[in-house]
């Protein structure tokens, strides 16, 4: 059984999007938990939708108080119960064969911590397309493979620290080392890399494959997007990436030490956002994205 949480915090017509998308499974052995975290203002209607759906594996909840996106994943986390667990993007969507294919995945590796399926992305519309960023992703900070490959250690640190060229919301989750280790509150953005890099660390496994069963939604109205922007994720990454540094250090693993150290695709991140925060004559942004891709490693 695959533990699917669904953190909610968008609109109705893209969530109902997303829950069909895992109904429409070709292997049943899911179980759907929603957490809904809209403030008590926004959307209505959502509530009405799942009882109205009535699916014996599909829960809804609502939860009694903005939780924001990081306790959110959290109490996902601490809800979960089958023994591997994905916390799946409110506006993405499962290809049919998603779950039978993680299971396959699971069942050929039976040690893996992480797996990421295959992963197309798409816009607002739903339509396939090809950004800069992912494009980037794949073609200078994932490993070239066919197939399946495995990768664990310094070598997945190193990979993950020069690029984070994976997908969350598409991850599967051994959840009884995700529980072990769960997100730091103090993050908002990059908590994912952080819980990620700690799995790694604990000498976990990452299982990649190549078969496309999930589509990535991206678009500007993200919070990652807005805080970009503004110069705000970029803040929160200098501090964390200096820490995972000293961390990679102590651990042993100077070449993680030094990608986290030079975080250069974070960096040329920064880079790009800079014409839209100039655009929109956001001084501190400009200042703050300038000084994160043009200061020194420490």
């Amino acid at each position: 059984m695959l533990d699917i949480m669904l953190p909610h915090y968008g609109e109705l017509r893209l969530l109902r999007i997303a829950v069909e998308s895992i109904v429409a499974q070709t292997d049943d052995r899911w179980r759907l938990t929603v957490l809904d975290d809209n403030p008590a203002d926004r959307e209505t209607g959502i509530a009405e939708y799942f009882a109205a759906l009535g699916h014996p594996r599909v829960q809804y909840r609502r939860n009694p108080r903005n939780l924001g996106i990081t306790e959110n994943f959290q109490q996902a986390v601490d809800l979960a119960e089958a023994p591997f667990m994905s916390i799946m993007g409110c506006d993405d969507v499962m290809l049919p064969r998603y779950v039978e294919r993680v299971h396959q995945l699971i069942d050929g590796h039976p040690g893996a911590v992480l797996v990421q399926p295959g992963v197309e992305v798409i816009g607002a519309d739903g339509s396939v397309v090809r950004t800069l960023a992912d494009t980037t992703k794949r073609r200078v900070y994932a490993p070239r493979f066919a197939g399946t490959v495995t990768m664990a250690g310094e070598e997945l640190a190193v990979s993950l620290l020069r690029g984070n060229w994976l997908y969350f919301p598409s991850l599967v989750w051994r959840t009884e080392e995700i529980k072990a280790v769960g997100f730091d509150p103090a993050l908002s953005v990059i908590q994912d890399l952080k819980l990620i890099l700690q799995l790694v660390t604990r000498g976990g496994t990452l299982v990649a494959d190549d078969e496309v069963v999930f589509h990535y939604r991206r678009h500007g109205e993200s919070l990652s997007a807005s805080s970009a922007v503004t110069g705000n994720r970029f803040s929160e990454a200098r501090e964390f990436f200096l820490a995972v540094a000293a961390r990679m250090d102590e651990h042993g693993w100077p070449r993680a030490g030094k990608a986290a150290r030079w975080h250069l695709s974070s960096r040329i991140h920064a880079l790009t956002m800079l014409p839209a925060a100039a655009k929109q004559r956001s001084g501190d942004g400009v200042r703050v994205l300038t000084r994160y891709a043009f200061g020194k490693p420490r």
